[in-house]
């Protein structure tokens, strides 16, 4: 079972766990605010040269390396340790203008998933679910097992599972064929 939710890290609580004085934080960051935009800025960047490192792989495997990559990269959170993570949140739900920067930063892979994606609307929903089974792990309201919820990832991975689910973004060419039996039908219903 997971920790419960934690509170907003005290200046305190965050020197002591950085291994510097109270004096020091303060004189690196002037406000709290300021920490905890420090601690969010790192927390994307590191999931972003995840991300990089893992599309490189994904390219190999997938007809949609941006989404494989980002799922991945949501697994690959969901199996960090999340005390960081619970205290952001809390520190969020305390300043909600935190979220701004990561709201960026998924408005960009938003647009990325839809522009690879044959089906844009099945791919934001492989990603949205992805996310959902991080926030529920993180938040301690999941009741998936450690192999059910790493099951759950694995499929969300796998493109084979979706591929007949998918519905083409693009309006499919007509069979030469078909066309001409459709003009002859309607021109019969005129005469």
């Amino acid at each position: 079972m997971r920790e419960p939710l934690a509170a907003v890290p005290t200046l305190d609580a965050i020197a002591r766990e950085s291994g510097l004085s109270k004096g020091g934080v303060m004189h690196q960051f002037r406000t709290k605010q300021a920490v905890l935009r420090a601690l969010l800025e790192r927390q994307i960047a590191h999931f972003k040269e995840f991300t990089s490192r893992y599309m490189e792989k994904a390219r190999e495997t997938s007809a949609q390396p941006e989404l494989t990559a980002q799922i991945a990269t949501v697994r690959e959170a969901s199996m960090q340790p999340n005390s960081a993570a619970l205290s952001l949140l809390a520190a969020i739900v305390e300043d909600p203008n935190l979220m701004a920067l990561p709201r960026e930063v998924d408005g960009g892979t938003v647009r990325a998933i839809k522009a690879e994606a044959s089906d844009p609307d099945l791919a934001l929903l492989r990603w949205t679910a992805a996310r959902g089974l991080l926030l529920s792990e993180l938040l301690g309201m999941s009741p998936l097992s450690k192999a059910e919820h790493q099951r759950l990832f694995d499929r969300l991975l796998d493109d084979s599972q979706w591929s007949a689910l998918e519905k083409r973004s693009k309006p499919r060419a007509v069979k030469a064929g078909a066309a001409s039996s459709a003009k002859t039908a309607t021109a019969r219903k005129r005469a």
